[in-house]
């Protein structure tokens, strides 16, 4: 069987859903033989986005998977055979009037139903999209992202006198200026991943954080990032999944996450649980792993577990039984 992976053309920093997706093409079983396609365009513009979308329908195979961020390329592609995976709703949640109503349309409703089965990385994902799209509930799968391979096991001495705290993004839903509030006089040192924008930094100048902020990072830089810190905080306001949290599991690192939303379902009992719109609960979250070693020792361990869950080669064969259900019989025809 010949499954074709439909992926975006990313830009700067859009990491996150490749890294995914090639971790399980690598886990694939015999027989199964992945193609990659990807988009000629950034998805931007009404003619770059037709371009692609047209080209995309000769690059079809026994089964289409448009692994995210692209959804309108089902619009052409052979219903019956397509599978269409969604990571969140968050544009959704964002965008007011003209702009989601088109949005809703052809990012979501026609895609969907244009697909034989849509995933989804998490029930909190599938809930948030049954609420802002009608469509029948069991076409809608849950099915997690997974963790590559590449983290592992690093042990590092946890540095109780100044740890170094990893923050992964700096959008606005990764929360960075509450984490930082909540930062403000623990002697620590912040590495933050992503873009930070002028009127942040100027914010955390002012609030006399001591951080580094390399940009955008290669996956190589993304691994040395999660090995030399010391704890994850990972206080996101919105997440459909929360791939950050699995990865500093894989590496032994204790997490500090957001109790809302998916991030819950995604680290078990594995991390320290916090409020995210709350300044005062995300500090007390932060003091507690650097004060307390049997803590932060019992975070570790049950990471190393929770992980488990999420290997690439589970997950694979997950999106192999979908796979299989929909492969063309013979005789049939496409549609």
């Amino acid at each position: 069987m010949t499954v074709t992976h439909f992926q975006r053309r990313p830009q700067a920093g859009q990491v996150s859903v490749e890294r995914v997706f090639a971790a399980l093409r690598a886990s694939m079983p015999p027989g199964i033989v992945c193609r990659v396609f990807v988009s000629r365009f950034v998805s931007r513009g009404i003619l770059r986005r037709l371009y692609n979308m047209v080209e995309a329908t000769f690059h079809q195979s026994d089964i289409n998977h448009i692994t995210g961020d692209v959804h309108f390329l089902a619009l052409l592609l052979h219903k019956n055979r397509t599978v269409l995976t969604i990571h969140d709703s968050a544009s959704l949640e964002r965008l007011k009037g003209a702009r989601r109503a088109v949005l809703r349309w052809f990012w979501y409703v026609l895609p969907i139903a244009r697909a034989r089965v849509v995933t989804v990385i998490s029930e909190s994902s599938k809930k948030e999209l049954l609420h802002h799209v009608r469509c029948d509930a069991e076409k809608i799968r849950v099915i997690p992202s997974c963790i590559s391979g590449d983290f592992g096991p690093d042990p590092k001495e946890f540095n109780a006198g100044q740890p170094r705290i990893l923050q992964v993004g700096t959008a606005a839903n990764k929360n960075a200026l509450r984490v930082a509030e909540a930062l403000q006089g623990i002697a620590c040192e912040w590495l933050i991943i992503g873009a930070v924008s002028p009127a942040q930094e100027q914010s955390f100048r002012a609030l006399g954080l001591n951080y580094i902020a390399p940009g955008p990072l290669d996956a190589q830089r993304v691994h040395e990032a999660y090995r030399s810190c010391d704890m994850l905080v990972f206080a996101s306001t919105y997440e459909g999944f929360g791939l950050p949290i699995l990865e500093a599991n894989a590496v032994g690192r204790p997490v500090v996450t957001s109790n809302i939303l998916s991030m819950p379902e995604v680290a078990g009992n594995a991390a320290c649980f916090v409020d995210p719109y709350n300044t005062a609960s995300i500090r007390a979250g932060i003091l507690r792993v650097i004060a307390e070693p049997e803590y932060r020792a019992e975070l570790v361990a049950n990471g190393f577990r929770n992980v488990e869950r999420f290997s690439a080669a589970k997950v694979a064969a997950q999106y192999v039984g979908i796979y299989r259900e929909l492969a063309p019989k013979r005789g049939d025809s496409a549609k």
